[in-house]
């Protein structure tokens, strides 16, 4: 299959909300546990494009599917970590293995680069040990290590924090 990286267009929510929603229900890469409405997903796509955030899509050229997508936004809501952010990369299970999370991390890189950031921070459940190990091929280092912060499916779960520091 052949994909393309693009940025993300209102038409392309109800995709990226049933991969999220899907993620919620039987995956560990969000401890979130209530899906979300369009009309949540409406706003969040409003909130990241009125602060200048990336929202990219992973689109399957001959199918038009969205087979991803990655975004980045504050990190904290303070102003002394205006230049940091938090992001996340989905893959609906379709479309697993195909190095769609790699090429959509490559792309919210590129744009953190110009656009004045200077720490990206990931944080992954510490079982994603093949989003660790992506992680650290695109150079993010582990900073920090948090044992039992967040449940999942009424289980205490670890939190691996990792970051890439940009100049």
């Amino acid at each position: 299959m052949n994909f393309q990286i693009r940025p993300a267009q209102s038409s392309d929510i109800p995709h990226i909300m049933r991969i999220y929603n899907r993620e919620i229900e039987n995956g560990l890469a969000t401890w979130n546990n209530i899906p979300k409405s369009l009309e949540e997903y409406q706003q969040w796509f409003t909130d990241l494009e009125e602060n200048n955030f990336p929202l990219f899509v992973a689109e399957d050229i001959e199918s038009k599917s969205i087979a991803g997508y990655s975004e980045y936004s504050s990190f904290r809501n303070f102003n002394g970590y205006n230049h940091t952010v938090e992001h996340a990369v989905y893959i609906d299970p379709q479309f697993a293995r195909q190095g769609l999370g790699k090429a959509l991390m490559v792309k919210l890189i590129e744009h953190a680069k110009q656009h004045d950031i200077h720490v990206m921070v990931a944080a992954i459940d510490h079982e994603n040990t093949a989003s660790i190990h992506l992680h650290e091929q695109l150079g993010f280092k582990q900073t920090g290590y948090m044992p039992q912060v967040g449940q999942k499916f009424g289980i205490w779960r670890d939190l691996v924090l990792m970051q890439l520091n940009f100049g």
